[in-house]
């Protein structure tokens, strides 16, 4: 369901062929080899956008596809031109004939080749002047994508950013590249892109794919949650027809428009998602309709949606997929490859905090990020990170001079499996320490901490972490001052 989303989906073709011809050859040890170098690509930095940056034939491809590009807009040659009504005029004069021999009406016959005649005049004067007004149309130079200017002769800086995913998606062979980027242009006509974002879809599938977040970088995270589409009452209502399967495309259409809306295509902009694929519980075989669905979608993200993915990670992860992964891995670009991350359902965690910041994980993946927080937003910063040696105790501690201070605060413990205490201790001696968590031990699996403190006089929270087992452990908390008003 995503660009690029090669493993599930458009991968499947591909495989049943490779499998055939590599399976019986593939041995664990080769396996094991594969798997790591993807694992070792994942570290792969996306290229730069900036001309100085540029490998000399790179630039020189560049600029072939703009100059190639520039005539075709000047030269009304981007589109498609419609067919001809002369051509279709001549296949109902050769229906004429035909209908004549059969009738043998020959004054009938002549009667009609004599309109017939008159008829391809008219065409043959309408013709003149659908060439005379033709001639007269004003140049689009305004054709855009993305709201990029398309014509080089512009000189926005973006034509050059979205030209060279065209080239990176067709490995810098320019014609290749402007086929992409012609069939693009069309596709975005026929499907009515322009206009996509004001439609109403419905909200049955907002729980399928939805846009939350950034990643350590800035790119906007795109979340895939192909089990949603196993649930029988959401199949009924998004894809139990050929219509609704039609809707679908266009929702999942319309959620990648909307990821654009948040790109920045200046040549040192973040101008691609990340994509997180939740393969947990995933429609099985008996789903014919959803793979197909879903194989249609990420096809048309994958042709005119080049290079929009900065990383593909795929979580909650069968065992067997890493063996089938491993087969199609021949097959696949050194660029396709540095994008992809797998991760068992153990590691989803400890693989998203690798390029995720544990603010923007949801909780639901072992992050601190809840849906509809009121309290804290992108703005409120990072959260703070405290590590834990094995066998050993943390505190966290919060002052709270100001009487009537309201004090919220989140807090996780990477695995849990630890024991956990909240206080508040007062500044005056001659005052009693106030029990806000009795000390308890939190198993792994539990949602992250979320409290709301309020001080009656000046004193610290005071947050105990103990560290019971032979592993050292990650804290994450974050916290927010909301000061007393009179």
């Amino acid at each position: 369901m995503t660009v690029e989303v090669k493993a599930e989906t458009t991968m499947q073709t591909e495989a049943e062929e490779a499998v055939k011809v590599v399976a019986e050859e593939v041995k664990c040890e080769k396996d094991e080899i594969k798997l790591k170098v993807v694992e070792k690509s994942s570290s792969y930095r996306e290229e730069s956008n900036f001309l100085s940056d540029l490998k000399e034939c790179e630039k020189k491809a560049l600029t072939e596809l703009k100059t190639k590009l520039e005539e075709a807009i000047l030269g009304n040659t981007l589109f498609k031109k419609e067919e001809k009504k002369s051509e279709k005029k001549e296949e109902e004069k050769k229906a004429i004939e035909e209908k004549c021999e059969k009738e043998e009406k020959k004054e009938e016959c002549e009667k009609e080749e004599e309109n017939k005649s008159n008829e391809c005049e008219n065409i043959e004067e309408t013709e003149e002047k659908e060439q005379k007004i033709e001639a007269d149309v004003e140049v689009d130079k305004d054709i855009s994508i993305w709201g990029v200017p398309l014509l080089p002769s512009k000189g926005n800086e973006g034509t050059n950013v979205v030209l060279l995913k065209f080239l990176r998606a067709r490995e810098f062979k320019v014609n290749d590249a402007y086929q992409m980027l012609e069939k693009t242009l069309q596709w975005r006509k026929e499907f009515k892109i322009d206009s996509i974002l004001d439609e109403d879809l419905g909200s049955d599938l907002d729980c399928a794919a939805y846009m939350s977040g950034v990643d350590i970088q800035g790119h906007p995270i795109c979340y895939n949650i192909f089990g949603v589409l196993d649930n029988e009452e959401i199949y009924e209502k998004t894809l139990a027809t050929d219509e609704k399967r039609e809707q679908f495309l266009r929702w999942r259409v319309q959620l990648m428009e909307k990821g654009v809306q948040k790109l920045d295509f200046n040549p040192g902009g973040i101008n691609s998602l990340v994509q997180i694929n939740d393969l947990k519980n995933s429609p099985g075989p008996s789903k014919k309709e959803v793979r197909v669905a879903v194989n249609k979608v990420v096809a048309l993200l994958q042709d005119n949606y080049p290079e929009f993915v900065a990383k593909n990670i795929f979580i909650n992860v069968p065992f067997w997929y890493f063996a089938y992964h491993s087969l199609l891995s021949p097959f696949l670009t050194q660029r396709t490859k540095s994008k992809l991350v797998f991760a068992r359902s153990s590691k989803v965690t400890e693989t998203l905090l690798k390029y995720i910041p544990i603010q923007e994980i949801p909780i639901q993946y072992g992050g601190i990020k809840r849906d509809n927080d009121f309290e804290f937003s992108a703005a409120d910063g990072e959260a703070t990170e405290v590590v834990i040696k094995a066998g050993s105790t943390e505190t966290i501690e919060i002052s709270t001079p100001e009487v009537g201070t309201t004090f919220i605060w989140d807090l996780i413990v990477l695995g849990w499996e630890v024991n956990y205490t909240e206080e508040f201790v007062p500044t005056c001696e001659n005052s009693y320490t106030m029990i806000i968590q009795k000390g308890k031990k939190i198993c792994s699996g539990e949602e992250p901490v979320r409290k709301t403190f309020k001080n009656n006089e000046a004193g610290k929270i005071v947050i105990t972490v103990q560290n019971c087992s032979g592993k050292k452990k990650k804290v994450f908390y974050r916290y927010k001052v909301k000061k007393a008003s009179f």
